[in-house]
């Protein structure tokens, strides 16, 4: 990978962190402020709250996507992205600072929901930006789309663990120091990705839509399975943190082991390891660890894929594939 190609990947993986980890801080401040102040219905509420972000946050990533499709200056998502966070920050920090009895139950869930739509905007606009522009500037390579998303499992483990107002307000700064440093950097050029759905009459766009279907049913079993995995289980504030370092490791190494490995022979040794780790799970928490490692390991070659059969709709692609993951996590939890 070029020069400048690792430089766009260091900048936006850093940002993925942050930006993961301020929003899961801010849903978590507002929900232990508002539990404590109102009990059983701040606790309801906080949660549907939390539930809104995540839904709004990877469903609408389709349609984001098409925007990022579209833009020739895809960095105007990036500054939304982080007016949008800026803003829900600032309507967090107004809620904190006014007595819980100063607002009325109706103003609370306007004032939440509204926090909870801004988080999940300015997310949904910054994964699809990244996701998209780490493919043009790298040409689609699998080892960089597994840097960049890797890191937003440790972001979100960071803010759910120490929530605090001041990394809250010390993410967002990172946020926008590296927003305004990209956009000055970034010189436009990227790299063509390797279309090679053109030289098979086999590649329809029937067949191709019910390959990428099958895709997402894919990541969205791997969401599922990667709930249930670690279901029941007690998670103490350093198991919570060792397990996103293993998922982002996993996605990391994901990319280069296929990269070397082939994809069909990586995937298939990655596989019957999840299976048998699957089974062994109850044994240690060193087989779960294993298990999530290698789960995670499957994240970049399913985008990668994407990629290949929607060449310049990779917004698309990362968005459906983010999408996905919504309904087996769904799954898992209220199941």
């Amino acid at each position: 990978m070029k020069t400048c190609n690792n430089l766009h990947i260091g900048i936006s993986s850093v940002q993925h962190f942050l930006v993961d980890g301020l929003c899961i801080c801010c849903m978590y401040l507002l929900a232990d402020m508002y539990c404590n102040g109102f009990g059983a219905y701040g606790n309801r509420l906080s949660m549907g709250c939390i539930l809104l972000y995540n839904v709004l946050a990877f469903m609408s990533q389709p349609l984001t996507g098409l925007m990022a499709d579209r833009m020739q200056h895809r960095h105007w998502l990036l500054l939304w992205s982080s007016l949008f966070l800026t803003l829900a920050v600032g309507c967090a920090s107004l809620l904190s600072m006014l007595s819980l009895g100063a607002m009325g139950d109706a103003a609370v869930e306007w004032m939440l929901m509204l926090v909870a739509v801004l988080l999940g905007a300015g997310n949904s606009l910054f994964h699809v930006w990244g996701g998209k522009q780490t493919v043009v500037k790298t040409g689609n390579d699998i080892r960089a789309l597994g840097v960049f998303v890797s890191t937003g499992a440790l972001g979100l483990a960071v803010g759910l663990v120490f929530f605090s107002w001041p990394l809250l307000y010390a993410l967002l700064l990172a946020i926008m120091v590296l927003a305004v440093i990209y956009v000055r950097w970034d010189n436009g050029e990227s790299m063509p990705v390797t279309d090679f759905t053109v030289r098979s009459s086999w590649f329809t766009p029937v067949r191709i839509w019910t390959l990428v279907v099958a895709l997402m049913l894919f990541v969205g079993y791997r969401s599922f399975a990667g709930e249930v995995f670690s279901k029941g289980i007690t998670k103490s504030q350093t198991l919570i943190l060792t397990i996103a370092t293993v998922a982002m490791l996993g996605k990391m190494s994901g990319g280069w082991i296929a990269r070397y490995a082939g994809i069909l022979k990586s995937l298939m040794v990655i596989l019957a390891g999840v299976a048998l780790c699957f089974v062994l799970r109850s044994d240690s928490v060193a087989v779960l660890l294993t298990g999530i490692f290698l789960m995670n390991c499957t994240m970049p070659v399913t985008l990668y894929l994407a990629n290949l059969l929607l060449p310049g709709r990779e917004g698309l692609a990362f968005g459906l594939l983010a999408a996905a993951l919504i309904p087996g996590y769904l799954l898992a939890v209220y199941l």
